[in-house]
């Protein structure tokens, strides 16, 4: 009975440990590169590596070579100069946001039918579509004053 409890102690005290690796690297990116620094990665088994980078972006992972994965969405990629970029994706796996390391950012947003009805850039270009029922283009509009309408 003692050696359980102290298996089950053993086995709070590691979640709790992963916990604060989670807590002290969320947003801390480079995230691969910053957990080596801190001396985090060379400790951690794939499991607990899994367990911990699921806890900072808030949902299930997987790894592939230098990316991060969820529902076969990249959603973080790091090379080994540090470089990185992150991506979000709608419910419908439509990416719907991108930033990269140097701050450049980009966002997107679909209509029902998937066709892409706004862009943003992070240097304030941004561009509008409108489409028909039958995905055909009716109205497009940019931030430098450019329109086009076939409606």
């Amino acid at each position: 009975m003692k050696n359980i409890i102290r298996k089950i102690l053993k086995e709070d005290q590691r979640e709790m440990y992963l916990n604060k690796i989670i807590q002290v690297m969320k947003n801390d990116f480079p995230l691969f590169n910053n957990m080596k620094l801190y001396g985090f990665y060379d400790q951690l088994s794939e499991d607990e590596l899994i367990y911990v980078l699921s806890g900072i972006f808030g949902e299930p992972v997987s790894i592939h070579g230098n990316g991060i994965y969820n529902d076969g969405n990249e959603i973080y990629y790091e090379d080994s100069n540090g470089y990185w970029y992150k991506k979000e994706y709608d419910e419908n796996g439509k990416l719907i946001y991108k930033e990269f390391s140097d701050g450049y950012w980009k966002k997107w947003e679909h209509d029902e039918n998937s066709n892409i009805i706004y862009y943003e850039k992070s240097n304030g270009y941004w561009w509008k579509k409108e489409y028909d029922e039958n995905g055909n283009m009716l109205y497009y509009e940019n931030s430098r004053g450019g329109i086009r309408d076939y409606r």
